[in-house]
């Protein structure tokens, strides 16, 4: 007895221990952050102290959590009908009145992002991805043709971050005169903080100069909160928008989809999703992503950052778990505003470590937007076709929605009729293509890649004018070695590795 009695004071003592910790943590964070806010200037006061307050709301969770977020014996399958197949909802056609229901509809991008992995400096949106047109170009030729075509007024919403703001604005002049209203509003901006102390590196509130890397846009989970904030939201209800339709501004397969929003309108049976997920099927390259499954009798998403390590092959294995988020959402805006007027969004943070420039290593704490779908009530996932998927994450992606695999039309990419099978080719550039300058600079330009299957390409490598590859293709230079593929080579099924310099005579 006397054991047991000892070993429970213990216990008790370690988790008052920690009790008190987490308090002192709390209480240093609230004093810094009240440093920095102090440096505000007047016109920054608003804005500043409501970044710092929901981060203040952010760190209290992450101290209040230990170790993987889900507990692995409750995830279960979804039921069947919480996941609908496309070809379900698209074969119920549509109805006469398909402009008035579009007119309920908004499109938000989310423009958050720079082009930094692909060697750019500013917004990735700005990037040229197909004949001189930019993501940013493409989405706003998508809707422009919409409102065209319906004769509807679907607006524009993009969630840029204090990194893409500026630049953002500064383009959207040239779309004035087209025919999308264009808003834009900006997610939080969060303090990076020190992994060992726990506490922020910013000591005042300017994002300039050498301050830039003490901030951070904290993850696309942060829509429902800033859009509310902005006023945005509420305007669009009264404007009588009913729902959003969400998605990376750098998915080229995330237009808007007349049959989903048409089942989001009038529904089958009469009751209406809050929160609709578009989730598509994993392959072999889709291992990592979010999936779709039971908990508690709710849909919920779980990512790979939240599976205990214990069974992160089982979350990998496409058997088990067959689907993945595509990150492209419907959600209801009167559902957004009564949950965060309720303060009821419920996220799972994402702890992202980083080590800035100077060695140092910090945290930062990031929510996803998807991850809200379990506070939200009657949600649905819909399983659509790959195409709709098609983010352009590396040049290797850019290479394919540059090439003749994809037909341009009205902002939108549809895979060439041309080409047999639906997927697309498995394509690796190496590390002399990743800046999409260099990129660039290694084709005279993008070869025939209808009949290709796998294309991988390794060091000092050029392509010259009307080249076709076809089947497997593999292309190795060694180190210190050059390989000039010649304009109009044909090569299907080829290795071509050590050294080929093609002369001009």
């Amino acid at each position: 007895f006397i054991q047991d009695f000892s070993q429970a004071m213990s216990q008790a003592g370690s988790s008052q221990f920690q009790e008190v910790i987490r308090q002192e943590l709390e209480y240093s964070m609230k004093v810094e952050l009240d440093k920095i806010l102090a440096t505000a200037h007047s016109n920054e006061i608003e804005h500043t102290k409501k970044d710092l307050e929901g981060f203040k709301k952010l760190f209290h969770r992450f101290l209040q959590e230990k170790g993987p977020s889900v507990d692995w014996g409750k995830i279960q399958r979804p039921p069947e009908d919480s996941i609908q197949p496309y070809e379900k909802i698209k074969a119920r056609g549509l109805p006469d009145n398909i402009a008035s229901v579009l007119n309920k509809l908004v499109v938000v991008k989310l423009n958050g992002g720079l082009g930094t992995s692909m060697g750019c400096k500013g917004p990735k949106s700005l990037i040229g991805v197909r004949n001189e047109n930019t993501f940013l170009d493409l989405t706003v030729q998508q809707i422009e043709h919409l409102n065209k075509s319906y004769n509807t007024d679907v607006p524009l919403v993009l969630m840029n971050s204090f990194n893409t703001d500026d630049d953002t604005k500064k383009i959207l002049q040239k779309y004035s005169h087209s025919r999308v209203k264009i808003y834009t509003f900006n997610q939080s901006r969060y303090p990076r903080i020190n992994k060992e102390t726990l506490l922020p590196i910013a000591k005042d509130v300017s994002y300039s100069g050498e301050n830039t890397e003490c901030w951070y846009p904290p993850g696309h989970g942060d829509i429902y909160a800033s859009f509310y904030n902005s006023g945005l939201l509420d305007n669009l209800i009264a404007e009588g928008k009913e729902y959003i339709f969400v998605s990376n501004i750098d998915n080229l397969g995330a237009t808007v989809d007349l049959y989903i929003l048409n089942h989001l309108m009038n529904p089958p049976n009469g009751k209406r999703c809050e929160f609709v997920m578009e989730v598509t099927n994993k392959t072999r390259a889709d291992v990592k992503g979010g999936t779709l499954t039971q908990y508690e009798n709710k849909l919920r998403l779980v990512e790979i950052a939240q599976v205990p390590k214990a069974h992160v092959d089982e979350f990998k294995s496409v058997s088990k778990f067959k689907i993945f988020n595509t990150n492209n959402l419907w959600i209801a805006l009167s559902a957004i505003k009564r949950l965060q007027e309720k303060n009821a969004i419920d996220m799972e943070i994402i702890v992202n470590p980083k080590t800035l420039d100077g060695g140092l290593n910090v945290i930062q704490l990031e929510t996803a937007v998807g991850a809200a779908i379990k506070s939200f009530e009657n949600s649905l996932g819909i399983n659509v076709p790959r195409s709709r998927f098609l983010p352009v994450k590396t040049t290797s992606d850019l290479l394919l929605v540059m090439s003749n695999l994809y037909s341009l039309n009205a902002g939108s990419l549809t895979m060439s009729e041309k080409r047999e099978f639906p997927t697309v080719p498995l394509v690796k550039l190496g590390s002399s293509f990743t800046k999409v300058q260099d990129y660039l600079r290694r084709f005279e330009s993008i070869p025939d890649m209808l009949e290709l299957d796998h294309l991988t390409v390794s060091g000092d490598v050029t392509f010259g004018k009307n080249v076709s590859l076809k089947g497997t293709v593999i292309i190795i230079a060694n180190h210190g070695d050059r390989i000039d593929i010649p304009a109009g080579a044909l090569l299907e099924n080829k290795i071509v590795s050590g050294n080929l310099r093609i002369l001009d005579h």
